[in-house]
């Protein structure tokens, strides 16, 4: 497991951090050709999230002129609060290639398995649990898995505005 995926899955939700490392190790081992995975995202602030929605919309600024933001498409429909990663319960992932190149290819079958390395990952994060966004029917997001434990959005938002979190912890109580 490298650095960074290490480093994002600490400040994952307290009730997934293990489980996280584990499907990590899992995945690793099943990919037995040049791919490994790598956490690109997990932990997500309010802000970043904000900053996340306002791509590939119209925006108004302070001086009330309207402009698009740069990289032309939406990458997401969640507002700051609205994205299951604003609790550290979802994360995004890449194929990392003989340990330097990004790979999003869903497609790719890197250890000639016959099973595309991507679905790889999907069933194993699947078997666990966990949502992956491959299957919404709506702005499709491949690289993304979250896990609720039957808490919707709205649920975590009212958790978060009651302050009903972990003992001595900014993480919101899932139970």
């Amino acid at each position: 497991m490298d650095t960074a995926t290490v480093s994002r899955i600490a400040k994952l939700h307290p009730d997934v951090r293990e489980e996280v490392a584990s499907l990590i190790e899992k995945v690793n081992s099943a990919l037995t050709g040049r791919a490994s995975i790598r956490i690109t995202q997990g932990l997500r602030t309010i802000e970043e999230q904000n900053a996340l929605y306002k791509l590939g919309r119209t925006v108004v600024n302070p001086d009330g002129k309207s402009e698009k933001k740069p990289f032309g498409n939406k990458v997401t429909n969640a507002k700051g609060g609205q994205s299951y990663h604003n609790y550290g319960v979802a994360i995004d992932f890449v194929l990392i290639i003989d340990g330097k190149d990004a790979s999003w290819d869903i497609n790719k079958d890197w250890d000639d398995d016959q099973v595309a390395d991507w679905i790889e990952v999907v069933k194993i994060f699947k078997a666990a649990g966990w949502e992956w966004g491959g299957n919404w029917t709506s702005l499709k997001d491949y690289p993304h898995f979250q896990k609720t434990f039957g808490n919707s959005i709205s649920d975590l938002i009212k958790k978060y505005k009651q302050g009903y979190f972990l003992p001595d912890s900014t993480y919101v109580n899932l139970q």
